[in-house]
Protein backbone atom coordinates (compact mmCIF):
# COMPACT_ATOMS: atom_id res chain seq x y z
CA UNK A 1 0.00 0.00 0.00
CA UNK A 2 1.67 3.32 -0.97
CA UNK A 3 1.83 6.19 1.72
CA UNK A 4 2.13 9.63 1.45
CA UNK A 5 0.10 12.96 0.98
CA UNK A 6 -3.31 12.59 -1.02
CA UNK A 7 -4.08 13.79 -4.71
CA UNK A 8 -7.46 15.02 -3.35
CA UNK A 9 -7.76 18.44 -1.96
CA UNK A 10 -10.69 20.70 -1.25
CA UNK A 11 -11.62 24.11 -2.52
CA UNK A 12 -12.44 25.05 1.13
CA UNK A 13 -10.47 26.51 4.14
CA UNK A 14 -11.24 24.04 6.97
CA UNK A 15 -9.43 26.61 9.58
CA UNK A 16 -11.73 29.69 8.50
CA UNK A 17 -14.52 31.17 10.17
CA UNK A 18 -17.62 31.33 8.51
CA UNK A 19 -19.67 29.06 6.40
CA UNK A 20 -17.95 27.55 3.27
CA UNK A 21 -19.52 25.15 0.43
CA UNK A 22 -17.53 23.54 -1.90
CA UNK A 23 -16.09 20.38 -3.06
CA UNK A 24 -13.07 17.85 -2.76
CA UNK A 25 -11.36 17.26 -6.02
CA UNK A 26 -10.24 14.03 -6.62
CA UNK A 27 -8.53 13.71 -9.72
CA UNK A 28 -10.20 11.11 -12.64
CA UNK A 29 -8.96 11.30 -15.90
CA UNK A 30 -11.13 9.38 -18.45
CA UNK A 31 -12.06 9.12 -21.95
CA UNK A 32 -14.45 11.71 -21.58
CA UNK A 33 -12.94 14.06 -19.73
CA UNK A 34 -8.93 14.18 -20.05
CA UNK A 35 -8.12 16.53 -16.82
CA UNK A 36 -11.43 15.92 -14.51
CA UNK A 37 -11.90 15.40 -11.44
CA UNK A 38 -14.88 14.19 -9.29
CA UNK A 39 -16.43 16.76 -6.93
CA UNK A 40 -17.49 15.18 -3.91
CA UNK A 41 -19.53 17.84 -1.91
CA UNK A 42 -18.03 19.29 1.34
CA UNK A 43 -19.30 21.58 4.16
CA UNK A 44 -17.44 23.15 6.63
CA UNK A 45 -19.23 25.60 9.19
CA UNK A 46 -16.51 27.01 12.15
CA UNK A 47 -17.23 29.60 14.86
CA UNK A 48 -14.36 30.30 17.04
CA UNK A 49 -13.20 27.55 18.89
CA UNK A 50 -15.21 24.38 20.17
CA UNK A 51 -15.94 21.13 19.60
CA UNK A 52 -14.73 19.20 16.39
CA UNK A 53 -17.36 17.14 14.46
CA UNK A 54 -16.96 15.10 11.13
CA UNK A 55 -20.95 14.35 9.90
CA UNK A 56 -20.84 11.95 7.27
CA UNK A 57 -23.37 9.75 5.35
CA UNK A 58 -23.28 8.36 1.78
CA UNK A 59 -20.47 6.27 2.65
CA UNK A 60 -22.73 3.29 0.96
CA UNK A 61 -24.54 4.88 -2.00
CA UNK A 62 -27.81 3.19 -1.62
CA UNK A 63 -28.23 3.82 2.06
CA UNK A 64 -30.22 7.58 1.44
CA UNK A 65 -31.91 8.77 5.24
CA UNK A 66 -28.34 9.99 6.06
CA UNK A 67 -27.73 11.83 3.01
CA UNK A 68 -30.81 13.49 3.12
CA UNK A 69 -30.91 14.33 7.18
CA UNK A 70 -27.41 15.67 6.30
CA UNK A 71 -27.98 17.66 3.21
CA UNK A 72 -31.12 19.32 5.13
CA UNK A 73 -28.79 20.18 7.84
CA UNK A 74 -25.92 21.79 6.06
CA UNK A 75 -28.91 24.02 4.84
CA UNK A 76 -30.07 24.89 8.16
CA UNK A 77 -26.94 25.36 10.33
CA UNK A 78 -25.43 28.72 10.49
CA UNK A 79 -22.08 29.54 12.05
CA UNK A 80 -24.29 32.18 15.12
CA UNK A 81 -25.75 28.26 15.62
CA UNK A 82 -22.73 26.34 16.37
CA UNK A 83 -19.44 26.23 18.32
CA UNK A 84 -16.25 25.24 17.47
CA UNK A 85 -16.19 23.66 13.76
CA UNK A 86 -18.71 21.10 11.77
CA UNK A 87 -17.32 19.10 8.87
CA UNK A 88 -20.56 17.65 6.61
CA UNK A 89 -19.34 14.63 4.06
CA UNK A 90 -22.84 13.83 2.53
CA UNK A 91 -21.55 11.72 -0.10
CA UNK A 92 -18.73 10.49 1.21
CA UNK A 93 -18.50 7.88 -1.72
CA UNK A 94 -19.99 10.08 -4.44
CA UNK A 95 -19.67 8.06 -7.32
CA UNK A 96 -21.74 5.33 -5.52
CA UNK A 97 -24.06 8.28 -4.13
CA UNK A 98 -25.36 9.63 -7.99
CA UNK A 99 -25.37 5.92 -9.04
CA UNK A 100 -27.87 4.91 -5.67
CA UNK A 101 -25.64 1.55 -5.31
CA UNK A 102 -23.59 0.30 -2.45
CA UNK A 103 -20.45 0.35 -3.93
CA UNK A 104 -19.17 2.55 -7.02
CA UNK A 105 -19.75 2.00 -10.17
CA UNK A 106 -16.36 3.18 -11.36
CA UNK A 107 -14.59 0.59 -9.30
CA UNK A 108 -17.13 -1.61 -7.65
CA UNK A 109 -15.46 -0.23 -4.25
CA UNK A 110 -17.04 -0.38 -0.91
CA UNK A 111 -15.94 2.47 0.75
CA UNK A 112 -16.68 0.95 4.28
CA UNK A 113 -14.41 -1.77 3.15
CA UNK A 114 -11.57 0.74 2.41
CA UNK A 115 -9.72 2.21 4.94
CA UNK A 116 -7.31 3.46 5.63
CA UNK A 117 -7.35 3.47 1.74
CA UNK A 118 -4.40 3.99 -0.64
CA UNK A 119 -3.17 7.52 -1.96
CA UNK A 120 -2.31 6.14 -5.69
CA UNK A 121 -5.19 2.94 -5.44
CA UNK A 122 -8.63 3.14 -7.01
CA UNK A 123 -10.93 6.04 -6.98
CA UNK A 124 -12.56 4.75 -3.29
CA UNK A 125 -9.38 4.25 -2.00
CA UNK A 126 -8.40 7.64 -2.87
CA UNK A 127 -11.96 8.85 -0.65
CA UNK A 128 -10.89 6.41 2.09
CA UNK A 129 -7.39 7.75 2.36
CA UNK A 130 -8.48 11.48 2.24
CA UNK A 131 -11.18 10.76 4.89
CA UNK A 132 -8.74 8.90 7.13
CA UNK A 133 -5.50 11.17 6.75
CA UNK A 134 -6.92 14.37 6.12
CA UNK A 135 -10.49 14.64 7.71
CA UNK A 136 -10.37 12.36 10.58
CA UNK A 137 -7.83 13.99 12.22
CA UNK A 138 -9.53 17.75 12.48
CA UNK A 139 -12.13 15.75 14.30
CA UNK A 140 -12.88 14.99 17.62
CA UNK A 141 -16.00 13.20 17.13
CA UNK A 142 -17.74 11.46 13.82
CA UNK A 143 -20.98 10.27 13.23
CA UNK A 144 -21.19 7.99 10.23
CA UNK A 145 -25.02 7.68 8.88
CA UNK A 146 -25.69 4.32 7.46
CA UNK A 147 -28.91 2.12 6.89
CA UNK A 148 -29.50 -0.68 6.02
CA UNK A 149 -30.06 0.12 1.79
CA UNK A 150 -30.97 -1.89 -0.84
CA UNK A 151 -30.53 -5.35 0.55
CA UNK A 152 -31.54 -4.85 4.59
CA UNK A 153 -34.56 -3.27 6.69
CA UNK A 154 -33.16 -2.11 9.94
CA UNK A 155 -34.95 -1.02 13.13
CA UNK A 156 -34.03 2.83 13.30
CA UNK A 157 -31.05 2.54 15.36
CA UNK A 158 -27.37 3.50 16.84
CA UNK A 159 -24.89 2.13 17.20
CA UNK A 160 -21.17 1.79 18.52
CA UNK A 161 -18.01 -0.32 19.26
CA UNK A 162 -17.63 -1.77 22.14
CA UNK A 163 -14.15 -0.93 23.93
CA UNK A 164 -11.50 -3.01 26.19
CA UNK A 165 -11.33 0.74 27.94
CA UNK A 166 -14.83 1.14 29.85
CA UNK A 167 -14.79 4.82 29.94
CA UNK A 168 -14.51 4.54 26.09
CA UNK A 169 -17.58 2.25 26.19
CA UNK A 170 -19.34 4.52 28.78
CA UNK A 171 -18.99 7.29 26.54
CA UNK A 172 -20.07 5.63 23.73
CA UNK A 173 -23.25 4.89 25.35
CA UNK A 174 -23.89 8.14 26.43
CA UNK A 175 -23.71 9.16 22.62
CA UNK A 176 -25.95 6.40 21.83
CA UNK A 177 -28.97 7.36 24.44
CA UNK A 178 -28.65 11.07 23.34
CA UNK A 179 -29.15 10.11 19.59
CA UNK A 180 -32.26 8.35 20.70
CA UNK A 181 -32.91 5.40 18.10
CA UNK A 182 -35.42 2.90 19.50
CA UNK A 183 -32.63 1.03 19.48
CA UNK A 184 -28.69 1.75 20.10
CA UNK A 185 -26.76 -1.63 20.22
CA UNK A 186 -22.95 -2.45 20.98
CA UNK A 187 -20.92 -4.09 18.07
CA UNK A 188 -18.05 -6.94 18.31
CA UNK A 189 -15.58 -5.88 15.41
CA UNK A 190 -15.42 -9.16 13.25
CA UNK A 191 -11.80 -10.32 13.90
CA UNK A 192 -9.26 -8.80 11.50
CA UNK A 193 -11.75 -6.56 10.51
CA UNK A 194 -10.13 -3.00 10.23
CA UNK A 195 -11.14 -1.57 6.74
CA UNK A 196 -14.04 0.64 8.20
CA UNK A 197 -14.41 3.84 8.75
CA UNK A 198 -15.01 3.02 12.95
CA UNK A 199 -11.51 1.25 12.72
CA UNK A 200 -10.59 4.63 10.57
CA UNK A 201 -11.50 6.96 13.77
CA UNK A 202 -10.18 4.21 16.64
CA UNK A 203 -6.42 4.50 14.73
CA UNK A 204 -7.08 8.39 14.04
CA UNK A 205 -7.92 8.70 18.08
CA UNK A 206 -11.58 9.79 17.14
CA UNK A 207 -14.62 9.09 19.27
CA UNK A 208 -16.86 7.11 16.57
CA UNK A 209 -20.96 6.89 16.65
CA UNK A 210 -22.69 4.68 13.74
CA UNK A 211 -25.77 3.98 12.81
CA UNK A 212 -28.84 2.14 10.52
CA UNK A 213 -31.25 4.06 10.39
CA UNK A 214 -33.59 2.32 8.40
CA UNK A 215 -33.24 0.89 4.45
CA UNK A 216 -35.27 -0.97 1.36
CA UNK A 217 -33.60 1.66 -0.45
CA UNK A 218 -35.84 4.39 0.10
CA UNK A 219 -36.98 7.15 2.57
CA UNK A 220 -39.49 6.92 5.24
CA UNK A 221 -40.67 10.01 7.38
CA UNK A 222 -40.25 7.89 10.42
CA UNK A 223 -36.76 6.87 9.83
CA UNK A 224 -35.86 10.38 8.54
CA UNK A 225 -37.23 11.65 12.07
CA UNK A 226 -35.16 9.60 14.21
CA UNK A 227 -31.79 10.48 11.61
CA UNK A 228 -32.50 14.17 11.96
CA UNK A 229 -33.32 14.57 15.43
CA UNK A 230 -30.71 12.14 16.65
CA UNK A 231 -28.21 14.08 14.91
CA UNK A 232 -29.04 17.34 16.52
CA UNK A 233 -28.99 15.73 19.87
CA UNK A 234 -25.56 14.53 19.54
CA UNK A 235 -24.02 17.87 18.45
CA UNK A 236 -25.71 18.64 21.60
CA UNK A 237 -24.38 16.55 23.85
CA UNK A 238 -20.89 17.45 22.33
CA UNK A 239 -21.31 21.15 22.87
CA UNK A 240 -21.21 21.81 19.50
CA UNK A 241 -24.46 23.99 19.25
CA UNK A 242 -25.33 27.37 21.22
CA UNK A 243 -28.96 26.25 21.87
CA UNK A 244 -29.27 22.47 21.76
CA UNK A 245 -32.55 20.50 21.99
CA UNK A 246 -34.48 20.66 24.89
CA UNK A 247 -36.43 17.79 25.01
CA UNK A 248 -34.83 14.77 26.68
CA UNK A 249 -33.92 12.08 23.95
CA UNK A 250 -36.83 9.45 23.54
CA UNK A 251 -35.58 5.91 25.08
CA UNK A 252 -33.31 3.80 23.74
CA UNK A 253 -32.94 -0.12 24.05
CA UNK A 254 -29.39 -0.82 24.24
CA UNK A 255 -28.83 -3.96 23.46
CA UNK A 256 -25.63 -5.68 22.01
CA UNK A 257 -24.94 -7.61 18.29
CA UNK A 258 -21.82 -10.22 18.94
CA UNK A 259 -20.69 -13.29 17.02
CA UNK A 260 -21.49 -14.65 13.86
CA UNK A 261 -24.53 -16.85 15.47
CA UNK A 262 -26.21 -13.24 16.43
CA UNK A 263 -26.56 -14.06 12.23
CA UNK A 264 -29.10 -16.04 10.09
CA UNK A 265 -27.58 -16.75 6.14
CA UNK A 266 -28.84 -18.12 3.00
CA UNK A 267 -27.95 -22.02 2.77
CA UNK A 268 -28.67 -21.75 -0.78
CA UNK A 269 -30.27 -19.82 -3.87
CA UNK A 270 -33.86 -19.62 -4.69
CA UNK A 271 -36.72 -17.67 -3.27
CA UNK A 272 -36.77 -16.74 0.31
CA UNK A 273 -40.10 -16.81 2.80
CA UNK A 274 -39.06 -14.89 5.85
CA UNK A 275 -41.23 -16.82 9.48
CA UNK A 276 -40.55 -13.63 11.43
CA UNK A 277 -40.48 -9.67 11.20
CA UNK A 278 -38.76 -6.58 12.87
CA UNK A 279 -38.87 -6.64 16.44
CA UNK A 280 -39.83 -10.24 17.00
CA UNK A 281 -38.54 -12.09 19.81
CA UNK A 282 -36.76 -15.61 18.51
CA UNK A 283 -35.63 -18.60 20.21
CA UNK A 284 -32.08 -20.92 19.48
CA UNK A 285 -33.41 -23.05 16.57
CA UNK A 286 -36.55 -21.66 15.61
CA UNK A 287 -37.30 -21.54 11.87
CA UNK A 288 -36.52 -18.31 10.49
CA UNK A 289 -37.82 -18.89 7.22
CA UNK A 290 -37.72 -21.34 3.72
CA UNK A 291 -35.68 -20.60 0.92
CA UNK A 292 -37.80 -22.04 -2.61
CA UNK A 293 -36.61 -23.82 -5.41
CA UNK A 294 -37.85 -21.51 -8.83
CA UNK A 295 -35.78 -24.58 -10.90
CA UNK A 296 -37.09 -27.64 -9.14
CA UNK A 297 -40.63 -26.36 -7.84
CA UNK A 298 -41.42 -29.77 -6.25
CA UNK A 299 -38.45 -30.32 -4.03
CA UNK A 300 -38.86 -28.86 -0.47
CA UNK A 301 -37.62 -25.96 1.06
CA UNK A 302 -34.59 -25.61 2.69
CA UNK A 303 -35.50 -24.15 6.59
CA UNK A 304 -33.14 -22.04 7.86
CA UNK A 305 -32.84 -21.30 11.51
CA UNK A 306 -32.04 -18.97 14.32
CA UNK A 307 -28.97 -20.09 16.44
CA UNK A 308 -29.27 -18.21 19.48
CA UNK A 309 -32.16 -16.44 21.24
CA UNK A 310 -32.83 -13.21 20.70
CA UNK A 311 -34.90 -10.04 18.87
CA UNK A 312 -34.51 -9.52 14.75
CA UNK A 313 -33.69 -5.68 14.57
CA UNK A 314 -32.61 -6.43 10.87
CA UNK A 315 -34.37 -8.35 8.50
CA UNK A 316 -33.59 -9.01 4.43
CA UNK A 317 -35.40 -7.13 2.24
CA UNK A 318 -35.57 -8.85 -1.80
CA UNK A 319 -36.58 -11.52 -1.80
CA UNK A 320 -34.43 -13.69 -4.47
CA UNK A 321 -31.21 -14.59 -2.08
CA UNK A 322 -28.64 -16.50 -3.28
CA UNK A 323 -25.95 -18.56 -1.01
CA UNK A 324 -24.06 -16.58 1.49
CA UNK A 325 -26.62 -13.57 1.61
CA UNK A 326 -27.33 -12.45 4.96
CA UNK A 327 -31.26 -12.95 6.11
CA UNK A 328 -31.76 -11.74 9.76
CA UNK A 329 -29.71 -10.45 12.61
CA UNK A 330 -30.59 -10.04 16.28
CA UNK A 331 -29.65 -8.23 19.10
CA UNK A 332 -29.81 -8.87 22.86
CA UNK A 333 -30.44 -6.82 25.82
CA UNK A 334 -27.17 -5.51 27.74
CA UNK A 335 -27.12 -5.93 31.13
CA UNK A 336 -25.90 -2.66 33.10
Amino acid sequence: MSRGPSRLAADIDFNKDGKQTGFVRLPHSVHRSAYGWIPIPITCIKNGAGPKVLLVSGNHGDEYEGQVALMKLVRALEPKDIKGRIIILSAANFPAAIAGTRTSPIDDGNLNRSFPGDPNGTVTQQIAYYIETVLLPQAEYVLDLHSGGSSLMYIPSALARRFDDPAKTKRSIELLRAFGAPVAYLATSPQGEDRTLTSGAERCGVTHLGTELGGTGTVTPAALKVAEAGVRRVLGAVGALVNPPKEPPPPTRLMEVGGWDYFVYASDSGLFEPYVELGDEVTAGQPAGAIHFQDTPWREPTIVKFERAGTVICKRVPGRSERGDCLFHLGTDVKE
